[in-house]
């Protein structure tokens, strides 16, 4: 049992919500915090679709009253628009969401606002950005760059930045797959962190 946590949301009219998250600490009282947060994402996910900001603040001030003082949680929330082909999100205190565009420029979207549950007062910030055919979203917790070689090494961004170039070309299930088993392969020792990982690709 583990604290991370994703999901994917149906908001209506041609958009998707996207949702990776890693809960502080391991374990049963993280899988708990985990749930607590994931029946919070959904039960005011109505909101999300017209007021992003809000639907966090909500989120948030759920997280935090349902929880004890040194709870909190990483996140990050992205809505797609298919007609517009738009990307909207919020990165709470989360490892930097990676966007590799289809000419193999790399993009990274990095943290509008703070951790979820610690603080009752909370703000951020909606970053927005277009996707085209081609282009390839990867959202991923510490268990994919904190897992560690013989030597003491982590697979760090730059593992995976490059696992995700050498595996760019096939669907998005054979890129998991393919970055999944580099990471096992770096590490081939008992896994210490929960690997979660989310890959989206533009038709």
């Amino acid at each position: 049992m583990g604290g991370d946590y994703y999901d994917f949301l149906d908001l209506g009219r041609e958009r998707l919500g996207l949702v990776i998250g890693d809960i502080a600490g391991k374990g049963i009282a993280a899988a708990l915090l985990m749930a607590n947060l994931q029946a919070n994402m959904r039960s005011q996910c109505a909101i999300a679709l017209d007021q992003p900001e809000r639907f966090l603040q909500s989120v948030n001030q759920l997280f935090f009253e349902n929880t004890i003082d040194s709870a909190y949680a990483t996140l990050f929330f992205g809505e797609y628009d298919d007609r517009a082909r738009r990307l909207r999100y919020a990165n709470c205190g989360h490892l930097s969401g990676l966007l590799l565009r289809s000419d193999s420029t790399l993009e990274r979207l990095a943290s509008t606002g703070t951790v979820l549950g610690l603080f009752k007062e909370w703000d951020c910030s909606i970053g927005e950005c277009g996707l085209g055919a081609g282009d390839t979203l990867v959202l991923y917790t510490d268990g994919i760059t904190e897992s560690l070689n013989a030597g003491g090494e982590e697979f760090g961004e730059s593992g995976l930045i490059a696992a995700l170039r050498r595996g760019g070309g096939g669907s998005s299930a054979a890129l998991v797959g393919s970055i999944v088993d580099e990471v096992q392969r770096f590490g081939p020792h008992e896994q210490h962190d929960d690997i979660t990982l989310i890959v989206a690709r533009c038709c």
